[in-house]
């Protein structure tokens, strides 16, 4: 079978959406939608200028929204009206923590998955980590550090190139970036239960924070470190392949992530590190990890496997996003 897929959104990140869909066998995409109908055309697909044109021509069996939080709920709620099979959803997820729990109980009232388009745990080494995990090769998990160094934040021109709305949002390094670590680090290590942020801004050029700490702890004794900042950098070709490092450290071995996407493996005590995922050319964005959550989405519809960031579950990162900003606000480690 093939599912229909229509996008909400032909912007900057879209377009690894639409390549990762045009890659799916059991994926076809139906129509493109924005407000900017120059933008949608230039997809290739029929071009929509808002949801309710598509809508009112055609239902696809999967909705795509690729769109600021502003506009999610008003998508989602259109998709369910109108009998869409599935929705999945950019982060971060709608415009308050308020309105993503509004949304996600009218999706699971009309039994449509609403998943979440937190696409980072998907990308090949840190499944490749889970399964090291899950195989004992580690022992028992104690540190999980990840060093955020995309050197792309210096001086006046900073993210002009790529995303200029970056040096006007109030809140930058943790909505926008470290989201995704808060969401990966669930994957590895499961719910947190306490979190100290320490945030800053290093370029006075920008409005938000773009670097700092955050430091997870778990029931287990374990600790998480993001450690963020983006005005520096890694020693990587592409800064933007896994934007840092990061090192799972466990009693009985580490597993070492690195710039140019390899991930090793060093048993306690030994200095010989063993490659357990070899550094490769990847299509589409950070080790393909946009076609990978489609292609999991799909997966998910089929029956073959359980949904994951499904947007119930997804409320806990919004959830511990807004610690993460309170924590920093009163400088004291909040539980979680």
């Amino acid at each position: 079978m093939s599912y229909r897929v229509a996008c909400v959104g032909a912007g900057y990140f879209a377009r690894f959406h639409y390549e990762a869909w045009a890659r799916l066998e059991e994926a076809t995409p139906i129509g493109a939608i924005d407000r900017d109908l120059d933008k949608a055309t230039a997809t290739g697909l029929p071009a929509f200028a808002s949801l309710e044109d598509l809508l009112a021509v055609d239902v696809p069996d999967i909705l795509d929204i690729i769109t600021p939080p502003k506009t999610h709920a008003v998508a989602i709620r259109l998709a369910i009206a109108k009998g869409v099979r599935a929705i999945i959803c950019q982060k971060p997820f709608c415009s308050s923590l308020e309105e993503a729990q509004a949304v996600t109980a009218e999706a699971d009232a009309a039994g449509v998955p609403l998943i979440i388009h937190e696409n980072f745990r998907f990308q090949p080494w840190y499944r490749t980590m889970r399964a090291a995990m899950d195989r004992g090769e580690i022992g028992e998990p104690r540190q999980l550090t990840f060093r955020f160094r995309t050197g792309d934040g210096r001086g006046p021109e900073a993210y002009l190139d790529r995303q200029p709305y970056f040096q006007k949002m109030p809140r930058l390094l943790v909505q926008e970036t470290a989201v995704h670590w808060i969401d990966t680090f669930r994957y590895l290590l499961g719910p947190a239960t306490g979190v100290y942020a320490d945030l800053r801004r290093e370029n006075p050029i920008i409005a938000g924070e773009d670097a700092g700490y955050i430091l997870f702890d778990y029931a287990s004794g374990a600790r998480a470190l993001f450690d963020g900042n983006r005005l520096l950098d890694h020693a990587t070709e592409n800064p933007r392949l896994t934007f840092g490092e990061a090192a799972l450290e466990g009693t009985e071995a580490t597993l070492s992530l690195w710039g140019d996407g390899s991930v090793t493996r060093r048993v306690f005590g030994s200095k010989e590190e063993t490659e357990i995922l070899a550094a490769q050319t990847y299509p589409g964005f950070a080790g393909d990890c946009v076609y990978a959550l489609n292609a999991h989405v799909i997966a998910g519809l089929q029956g073959k496997a359980p949904f994951e960031n499904e947007a119930r579950d997804y409320l806990d990162v919004r959830r511990m996003e807004a610690a993460v900003y309170a924590s920093d606000a009163e400088q004291r480690r909040l539980p979680l």
